[in-house]
């Protein structure tokens, strides 16, 4: 059992506490997915105050894989990744899709050819990662893993092998001994292809928040329809969809307190995001808002300048989904655990 503070989406730092069972639910989970043997070499590069760490260090030795620890810092350079990858014949590693990105920017990822297991999560994965990754690494399966870390770090997975059966980039499926429900704000499920809220049950539950049992109460909430079990709320909005081969899948649809509202308008800013991704030249968006207004942030290595950008986006979006500034930047900001600032 482990206490791991972390702040969410509120800001505010909160001890989640996770029993035994939880966590080796979640590792022997993903053993059976995506077993590891005495043959491979795992780099253990998450700072320890972060969640995904705790698989990452024990996944192997559970294993009897080799556990390569990489410097303090080591995470958040992609020359020397590549570099520790090469050198040290690293076969799996996990990413935040931020540092991903990064990370496939860097020249010298050609020389990282031992690779055949990769797992992202923390984020959401885009499509345009999804293509840009399996450009360079076109026989590597990439993983996406989801969870918060109230449910052991990860209880969903989907993997895409680079082919058009897999579909767009989604949450995928349970893991075993937990359930995913799609509910609406009576906690009724919602039809297939209809947005609702993500709630999570099963072994991977934490016991709840350290001293906060006011917090406990207003995330972890009684099933509805099986007395005396919990329903976890991710503030995530999912929905479920078949894949091309007919497995349903979640798709992650953003977060219940990302919505904008604007002049009275509901905004969902991954709508303007997936809009401007989808432009051949810009790599990666983010939107926000300050004082009313939409604001872009894109990264792109061409020259595609902001009336440009305007444009393409009202071919698609509605007026008031149109921002009213786009910011070019070289990188986006990160935060010490590589997701974005």
């Amino acid at each position: 059992a482990y206490v791991l503070y972390t702040s969410g989406s509120t800001g505010t730092p909160k001890g989640i506490a996770v029993p035994h069972t939880a966590i080796v639910n979640r590792i022997a989970w993903l053993q059976h997915a995506y077993p590891l043997d005495a043959t491979d070499r795992m780099l253990i590069k998450t700072p320890i105050s972060f969640d995904t760490s705790i698989w990452e260090v024990f996944w192997p030795l559970t294993a009897g894989a080799t556990a390569v620890i990489a410097r303090p810092g080591g995470h958040r350079d992609p020359h020397y990744l590549a570099h520790t990858i090469t050198n040290h014949r690293i076969t799996a590693i996990d990413f935040v899709p931020s540092m991903l990105e990064v990370f496939l920017d860097e020249p010298t990822i050609n020389t990282c050819t031992t690779l055949t297991r990769v797992t992202v999560g923390g984020e959401a994965l885009t499509n345009d990662l999804l293509r840009r990754f399996h450009h360079h690494f076109p026989h590597t399966p990439l993983h996406n893993l989801y969870g918060p870390t109230e449910t052991a770090v990860d209880i969903l997975a989907w993997t895409s092998h680079n082919s058009p059966h897999d579909g767009p980039a989604a949450l995928g499926t349970p893991g075993w001994n937990t359930q995913v429900y799609v509910l609406d704000d009576h906690l009724h499920p919602v039809p297939d292809n209809t947005p609702g809220e993500l709630y999570l049950a099963g072994t991977q539950l934490a016991h709840g928040y350290h001293n906060q049992p006011h917090t406990t109460a207003t995330r972890f909430v009684a099933h509805p329809h099986h007395p005396g079990q919990r329903l976890y709320r991710t503030g995530d909005l999912v929905r479920w969809r078949n894949t091309p081969n007919g497995t349903p899948v979640l798709d992650y649809l953003g977060r219940t307190d990302d919505q904008i509202k604007l002049r009275g308008i509901r905004i969902e800013p991954t709508d303007i995001e997936t809009t401007l991704t989808a432009h051949p030249d810009i790599t990666t968006a983010r939107i926000t808002v300050h004082n009313q207004r939409l604001i872009a942030y894109y990264l792109t290595d061409a020259d595609v300048d902001a009336n440009a950008l305007r444009t393409f986006a009202s071919r698609t979006l509605p007026s008031h989904m149109v921002p009213t500034a786009f910011v070019r930047l070289d990188a986006l900001p990160l935060t010490p655990s590589g997701k974005l600032d």
